[in-house]
C-alpha cells in the first residue's frame, strides 16, 4: 500500500510538472514582446554597425517583434536576415523573461583596407575575406592601392598586413602599400620624399631589413631627401634613383 502511494504521488506531482510546463508555454506563446535591444559587443574596438541600423533593417525585412505575441515571432528568422549583412560576424536573438527580445551582435574583423583599381574599395577581414567598408567607422589598417586582385589581397598582401600589425614599428613608419602591374609592391614611407621598391612580396622581412640598415649608414648621412626611389629588389644591394 505505501508502494502504491508513493507511486501515485510521483506520477501526480509529474502531471503537475508537464501541466505547468504546457501552460507556461501557453502563456508565453500569447505574451506580447515589449521590446527589442542590439547590442553591439565588440564596439569598443570598432562599430561599423550601429544599432539603430539593425532596428531599422529588421522593420524592413517584416521581422520587428515589437507589439507581436511571441507565437508569432521567428528568432531564427531575425537572426538570418541580420547575418545577410556583410560586416556582421555573428549573431545571438535569444527572448528574455522580461518579455523583450535581445540580440547580440559580433562584427567581423579587418585586417588591410583595400583600394584596388579594378575592384573598388573594401576590407580582408581575419578570415582571408573581403568585407564591405562602412559609412559609420574607419579603422586604422594597412592600405594597399593600385593594381590588385582579390587572390592577391587575400593571399600575399593579406600576409603582408599580418606582419606590420606585428610589427609595430614598421606598420607607423609604413604610410601605403602601392601595387604596380605584375603584382610588384611599393611602399610610401611617412617620412623622407621617396618610394621604396620592393618588388615581389617574397623575403620581404630581409628586404626591410637591409633598408633598415641603409637608413642607419646611408640615409642619415647623405639626407632624405636625395632619392626618389630606393629599390630593394636585387640581393645584397640598394639601388638608388636620384631627384
Amino acid at each position: 500500500m505505501k508502494k502504491f502511494l508513493i507511486i501515485l504521488v510521483s506520477v501526480a506531482a509529474l502531471g503537475y510538472l508537464v501541466f505547468a510546463a504546457v501552460r507556461s508555454q501557453q502563456t508565453m506563446q500569447d505574451t506580447v514582446c515589449s521590446g527589442f535591444e542590439v547590442v553591439i559587443k565588440d564596439s569598443v574596438e570598432s562599430e561599423f554597425i550601429k544599432p539603430a541600423d539593425v532596428i531599422q533593417y529588421v522593420k524592413k525585412k517584416g521581422l520587428y517583434p515589437v507589439g507581436k505575441p511571441f507565437g508569432e515571432i521567428n528568432t531564427l528568422a531575425i537572426r538570418d536576415s541580420i547575418l545577410t549583412n556583410k560586416l556582421v560576424r555573428k549573431a545571438d536573438v535569444y527572448t528574455t523573461p522580461r518579455g523583450s527580445i535581445v540580440t547580440n551582435i559580433y562584427q567581423r574583423k579587418p585586417v588591410l583596407r583595400v583600394i584596388s583599381n579594378t575592384k573598388g574599395s573594401y576590407y580582408i577581414d581575419n578570415n582571408r575575406e573581403k568585407m564591405p567598408v562602412s559609412l559609420n567607422s574607419t579603422v586604422y589598417l594597412p592600405l594597399a592601392t593600385g593594381a590588385i586582385s582579390d587572390d592577391f589581397a587575400q593571399n600575399e598582401l593579406y600576409d603582408f598586413a599580418l606582419f606590420l600589425n606585428d610589427n609595430p614599428d614598421w606598420d607607423a613608419w609604413i604610410e601605403q602599400i602601392v601595387v604596380k602591374g605584375g603584382e610588384k609592391v611599393e611602399l610610401i614611407p611617412r617620412a623622407g620624399d621617396f618610394r621604396i621598391v620592393i618588388g615581389e612580396l617574397d623575403n620581404y622581412t630581409e628586404k626591410l631589413n637591409k633598408f633598415s640598415l641603409f637608413v642607419e649608414k646611408g640615409l642619415n648621412v647623405v639626407g632624405w631627401n636625395r632619392y626618389n626611389s630606393i629599390n630593394l629588389e636585387y640581393e645584397g644591394q640598394v639601388v638608388c634613383t636620384k631627384k
